[in-house]
Order: C-alpha cells, then sequence, then structure tokens
C-alpha cells in the first residue's frame, strides 16, 4: 500500500493519477495542507500605502482622465501585492481613493455591491443617495448600501478625495453582482447641510414609530465626526475616572451600528474608529478576516506580522487574515477601521486570540 502523499511508483498508481488529470479531477491527499492548512494561510500580504503618494497619484489623474460613462468614477483601487492581477485589498474588501475635481459631478448608478465613503480631509462635496443629497466632510462616515443609486457633486472649484470601501471580492467570487446606469448628472444637486436621511434617523436612541421595520442596511447615510469624536472623548473620560469603558487601558473604540437593528451598518462591512492615548500600545491580535485601516489624526506605528510601519495622517494598511497585528501611538493616535467581520460572524468563522491574555474568542 502507497502512502498518502502523491508518489507514483507502480504502473497501477501512476495511471490512477493520469486518470484525475484526464478527468479534471484531484485527490484530498495530495493538496490536504493547501486545502485546509493548521492555520488560515492568506494570500494577501499585510501592505501600507502611503497618503501623500496615493493623492500625488489620484490628482495626477484628476488633471488627466476626465469622468464619465464607463469608467464612472475616477477611483484608484488598492491592489495587495499577495493578490495580483485583481484590484483587491483582500479576498473580500475592496478599497480606493477616489478624486472629485473642482466643480465635477459623477454620474448615478447603482450596484448589488455595498459601499461607504470615508473622509479624511476636505469638504465641498455631496453624495446623492437615491435622490438625497448628503454633505462629506472631514470625519464623516457615508454609507450606500447595496441598490441604492447614488452620485456625487463637487460644489467648490477645489478637488476632494476621500476612501471607498467596498465588497466587490465578496460579490465576484460568489456571482453576486448587478450594475445599472442612472442619471447622467445626479437627481437632486441641492446641497443642504443635513440630509432627510439624518433628519429621520440621527437621534440618539430615538426611532421614528412609523418606520419600525429592521433594515439589513443602516438607514442613517451619514455618521458625523462630531458624534465620533465625542463618543471616543467621553470613553476616555470615563476611563480617567475609573469606569469601565475603553477597549484597552487607553485605547478607545466605537462601532458604527445599524438604527433598526442595532448591529453593522451593512451585511457584508463593518466599520470602527479607534483612538490611542498618545503612549499607548495594543495587544497584539490575531483574527480570523481581513480588515483595512486608515489613520484619520495622530502619529503611531503598526505592527504587522512582527514588521514595525511608522504611520501618519491619510496612510492605509491592510491587515490579512490571522496576521498578527498591533498598534502604538506617539500621540493621540485616531484610525477608521473597516472589515468584513459581518461575514465571519454570520458563517460562524470569527474567531480572536490575544497571546498576551492567553485567550480566544468569538469578536
Amino acid at each position: 500500500m502507497e502512502q498518502m502523499d502523491g508518489t507514483a511508483d507502480t504502473p497501477e498508481l501512476e495511471q490512477l493519477y493520469r486518470d484525475f488529470d484526464a478527468n479534471n479531477m484531484a485527490p484530498l491527499w495530495t493538496q490536504r495542507d493547501d486545502l485546509m492548512p493548521m492555520t488560515p494561510a492568506p494570500a494577501a500580504i499585510p501592505f501600507v500605502w502611503r497618503w501623500k503618494t496615493l493623492y500625488d497619484i489620484a490628482q495626477r489623474s484628476g488633471d488627466l482622465v476626465p469622468i464619465g460613462r464607463g469608467g464612472e468614477r475616477r477611483a484608484v483601487g488598492l491592489v495587495n501585492p499577495g493578490l495580483p492581477g485583481t484590484g483587491y485589498a483582500t479576498p473580500t474588501l475592496w478599497c480606493a481613493i477616489q478624486y472629485l475635481g473642482g466643480n465635477e459631478t459623477a454620474p448615478e448608478h447603482r450596484h448589488a455591491q455595498n459601499a461607504f465613503r470615508f473622509v479624511v480631509e476636505g469638504e465641498g462635496v455631496w453624495t446623492v443617495v437615491n435622490g438625497d443629497p448628503v454633505a462629506m466632510r472631514r470625519g464623516d462616515l457615508l454609507l450606500t448600501p447595496g441598490w441604492n443609486f447614488h452620485g456625487h457633486h463637487n460644489d467648490t472649484p477645489n478637488p476632494m478625495a476621500w476612501i471607498d470601501g467596498l465588497d466587490i471580492p465578496f460579490a465576484s467570487t460568489n456571482d453576486v453582482g448587478f450594475f445599472e446606469f442612472g442619471a447622467d448628472r445626479v437627481t437632486d444637486e441641492a446641497s443642504p447641510a443635513v440630509s432627510r436621511a439624518e433628519r429621520l434617523w440621527a437621534h440618539p436612541g430615538l426611532r421614528p414609530v412609523s418606520v419600525l421595520e429592521d433594515k439589513v442596511s443602516s438607514p442613517l447615510s451619514a455618521y458625523r465626526w462630531e458624534h465620533t469624536d465625542a463618543a471616543l472623548r467621553e470613553q476616555l473620560a470615563l476611563e480617567d475616572e475609573g469606569f469601565p469603558a475603553t477597549l484597552e487601558q487607553g485605547h478607545a473604540a466605537i462601532r458604527y451600528t445599524n438604527p433598526t437593528t442595532g448591529g453593522d451598518v451593512m451585511s457584508t462591512i463593518r466599520c470602527e474608529f479607534h483612538r490611542l492615548r498618545s503612549g499607548v500600545s495594543t495587544a497584539e491580535r490575531y483574527e480570523v478576516g481581513s480588515s483595512v485601516w486608515q489613520v484619520f489624526e495622530g502619529d503611531g506605528s503598526v505592527v504587522l506580522g512582527g514588521v514595525e510601519h511608522h504611520l501618519e495622517t491619510g496612510d492605509l494598511f491592510v491587515v490579512p487574515s490571522w496576521v498578527p497585528w498591533s498598534l502604538h501611538a506617539n500621540t493621540s493616535f485616531n484610525l477608521f477601521r473597516f472589515n468584513d467581520g459581518p461575514i465571519m460572524d454570520r458563517l460562524n468563522f470569527a474567531r480572536t486570540y490575544i497571546p498576551s491574555q492567553s485567550k480566544e474568542a468569538h469578536r
């Protein structure tokens, strides 16, 4: 009897392996390590993109590539070096820097994929979601859940850039994508300070009785920086007063939620914001699932798989599944994060390991 290692040293076994190939078959015993590794073995690798470089390239794209039907958006995807040829940041997440020139309009369209925008600097652009103009400002998280029509218009002569996050790789892998063109401009070119969605939903702890059914994605299209900032500030203030409020000592964090369910803002994407006091280092963590982070403000570093990377405002980095990571703050350090947590949770794959606490848990 031969060992189950793929060795073929008899005519009969050689013929068996030829028959596997000829009939598009592959025996488990020759590929078990690839199909079922002892721990996740991601093709994606930890990587850092520098905001200064990204913005320069986006700006040059703005000078050279006009917005129009077909391409639709002047968005430049961040390609993980471990996933060449894909345009993907991770196997489940797509991230891009989008650039809209002064007085430009990106036409409306919709797609099955879930999307959001996060603004690290600038203002003057409105994203119009299902006919509702939503102002985009520094520190804001803007949602465009799947199959919502959306376009953008810049009411100023100054360009603006932000990051887009979508579940494009997950949708592509599972063949669930749809796309449809909308208006050539936007259906409402108004520029109100507050969107209709915020007027209805952005009141803490209060829900309109007229809309009691739960929604798969959050109906609140904008999560404003002033609320995020206040929530983080109060966590640290409570910590100073001796009350349990932070994720770790000196590490405040919030998760953006769907006001109809208390769950994640969208069915496939989780969004969070983290703030570290100056001098604080987080515990090293391993997590199933992948995430993308952007530095919103401050100076610090991230250790990815044992390699430390210095970070400044706007820089982005990716953490593949089960790659250990930790953060260190040289100053007050603010970071936006999005990941595929809702997918991992729903499929019961979520898992977190913190070596310093010698514990493993679902997140």
